[in-house]
This record gives structure tokens, C-alpha cells and sequence, in this order.
């Protein structure tokens, strides 16, 4: 989780820091994947049992899942057919 965002106002405050999980990762050499928001829609879909990227695909915070997901899919190795 990175930032949180204000439900109210949208706020964001960094309650964790700020590029914290940047200087870790660029000690140990390897690279971050995104950020995830801590915002309100993520843990009410996600009690719900529908993922924001289904429930509110066009959300930031769907945007911030999909770019995870995309760095992952980048670092797969190729599958030969």
C-alpha cells in the first residue's frame, strides 16, 4: 500500500512515508512492481467479494491493480509454443 485517499475530500497522505519500498527495493536490486492505494473502495469491494477491477474497472484505484499486473506479466518468462 502506498498512499492513503481521503473518502471525503481525496485527500492523499502518505501514512507509511514516502518511497520508502523505492529506496528497499533499489538497495536489494530489484524493482517495484506499482503502488497500491489504501482507499475505501478497495476494502468495501473486496468485502463484497467483487475486485475493484470488475466492480469500478475504470477507477484509479482498478488502474493501480492493472499496472501491478502489467509489471508482472513483463517479468514472466516467454513461453515457447
Amino acid at each position: 500500500m502506498s498512499v492513503f485517499h481521503c473518502p471525503n475530500c481525496n485527500h492523499k497522505t502518505h501514512i507509511f512515508g514516502e518511497d520508502g519500498a523505492t529506496e528497499l527495493a533499489n538497495s536489494l536490486g530489484v524493482e517495484v512492481l506499482g503502488d497500491i492505494p489504501l482507499h475505501i473502495n478497495i476494502r468495501e469491494m473486496s468485502d463484497k467479494g467483487q475486485p475493484v477491477v470488475v466492480s469500478k474497472p475504470d477507477s484509479p484505484e482498478a488502474k493501480a491493480y492493472l499496472k501491478v499486473a502489467a509489471q508482472v506479466v513483463k517479468r514472466l518468462p516467454a513461453q515457447s509454443a
